[in-house]
């Protein structure tokens, strides 16, 4: 099984941006535990601060040899009908993950153009939602 990580915007300073919400752990070290945890599954991973290479990636990754998608796009989820837009068209299933509860937060996290188009959504169980979201996949 081959599944993708991909990250939006500002997901590259995890470990250091706002610890109190994101916790203290890189994106780097924790995908080394991922891989561990789930040796019988190819995992890949993708950050881009870009909403067009995020675009591309689901496109590249949509329609050949990926069984599945997790993707947090970070603020691009309240913001990015374009990222909706490849999502629904794409045939690869993707897990909308998001570290923190956003609707816990600021209203405007309260709204995704992901959601409606995703196999399923995981927030607030901080990096565990990653975890979560892979699980999905395995689990038929």
């Amino acid at each position: 099984m081959k599944i993708i990580i991909i990250n939006g915007p500002n997901l590259n300073l995890l470990g250091k941006r706002e610890p109190e919400v994101y916790g203290k752990t890189t994106f780097e070290d924790y995908f080394a535990d991922l891989q561990f945890k789930f040796q019988e599954v190819q995992l890949e991973y993708f950050q881009s601060n870009s909403e067009g290479d995020i675009i591309s990636k689901l496109h590249d990754c949509g329609f050949e040899d990926y069984e599945g998608i997790v993707l947090n796009a970070g603020a691009y989820t309240h913001t990015s009908i374009g990222i909706g837009d490849a999502i629904k068209g794409i045939n690869t299933p993707v897990v909308e993950v998001h570290i923190s509860n956003t609707f816990a937060r600021e209203k405007f996290r309260h709204v995704s153009y992901i959601s409606p188009v995703a196999k399923g959504v995981v927030l607030g169980f901080g990096l565990k939602s990653y975890d979560l979201a892979i699980r999905s996949f395995l689990e038929k």
